[in-house]
Order: structure tokens, then sequence, then C-alpha cells
């Protein structure tokens, strides 16, 4: 312990002359704040810089997403027309037809087995092209502004869905038909 003591001293021995011992003058204070105050009335930081810059970006950022947002959902609501849309008689076919398939499609879900799966998958599919192509209708029909052919066009495939549905039911009893015989016969 008496070594490194010795070190020291002899270390400040050595820097005395070289260490800056002095008390600042008593004007140095004074002087720092005013140069602060100063730094701080006449010239703004970088931060407050970047922001008065950057809050006419946002402002102008916000307001072209605001427009595009009005934009999308008023072309949207313009670009697809239903059939309801054009007379409350035409919204009376509408939702006799779409009950008359949700009711149709839910019994043909209900009573399906594994013997008719893969018509009734065949169904569901052909019925997915069959709403794409009434989408496209829909299209049409705001386009042509309740063109007659395209409002029966528009009827037309919901007949269609109506048609495949029942011949999916024919099918389904058949193969219940044939199943029953075949029960029977192996008895």
């Amino acid at each position: 312990m008496e070594k490194e003591k010795e070190s020291i001293d002899l270390l400040f021995k050595r820097l005395n002359r070289k260490l800056d011992v002095y008390e600042p003058s008593e004007s140095h204070r004074a002087n720092f704040l005013e140069k602060l105050e100063g730094k701080n009335r006449f010239s703004p930081s970088k931060k407050e810089n970047r922001i008065r810059w950057m809050r006419p970006l946002f402002i102008a950022a916000s307001l072209v997403l605001i427009a595009s947002l009005v934009l999308n959902f008023t072309q949207v609501g313009s670009a697809t027309k239903d059939l309801a849309d054009v007379s409350p008689e035409m919204q009376q076919t509408q939702d006799f037809f779409t009950k008359t398939i949700e009711r149709e499609l839910f019994d043909i879900k209900e009573n399906m087995t594994p013997e008719n799966q893969e018509l009734v998958l065949d169904a569901i599919s052909q019925l997915e092209m069959l709403e794409s192509e009434y989408k496209k209708l829909k299209k049409d029909l705001s386009k042509s502004g309740e063109d007659k052919r395209v409002i029966y066009a528009m009827i037309d495939n919901f007949q269609n869905r109506i048609y495949l549905l029942q011949d999916v039911v024919e099918q389904m009893e058949v193969i219940k038909q044939i199943k029953k015989t075949q029960e029977a016969i192996t008895l």
C-alpha cells in the first residue's frame, strides 16, 4: 500500500507544473450563460428545424391518404350495382333466388356422404364459377345503365345455380337408391 502511495505522490510531483490548478475568472460563468442563452434565442436546434420541415410533409401525406381512401370507396360503391338496386320487384326476385340457393346448398351439405362427396364438391366449385360470373354481370349492370339484357343474364345466372343444385339433389337420391339396392342384395 505504501508503494502505491509513493508512486501517486511521485506522479503528482512530476505533473505539478502541467496541471491546471487555477480558478476560472469571476466573469467566466456569466460569459458561459450569456453564450448559452444567445445560442438558444437566435438559432433553433437541428431537431426543431427537422420538425418544422417535416410537419407540412406529414400534413400533405395525410391529405393524400384521405383523398385516396375517399376515391376508392366511391369507386367501389359505384362500380358494382346489384339486381336489387334496379327496382323493388328485382329486389324480391334476388331475395327469392338467394334464399332458395342457400336453402338447397345447406340441405346438400347436410346430406353429404362419402359416396356423394365428390359430387357435392364439384357442385360447389361450379357455384363459385357462377358467382364470379355474377360479379362480372354486376359491374356490367352499373356500366350499361340497367340494360335489360344484363338483368336477364343475372336472372339466368340465378336460375342456373338453382338447376345445378336441383341436379345434385337428384343425383344424390340416385346414389342413395343404388346404395340401398346394393345393401338389400348383399343381405
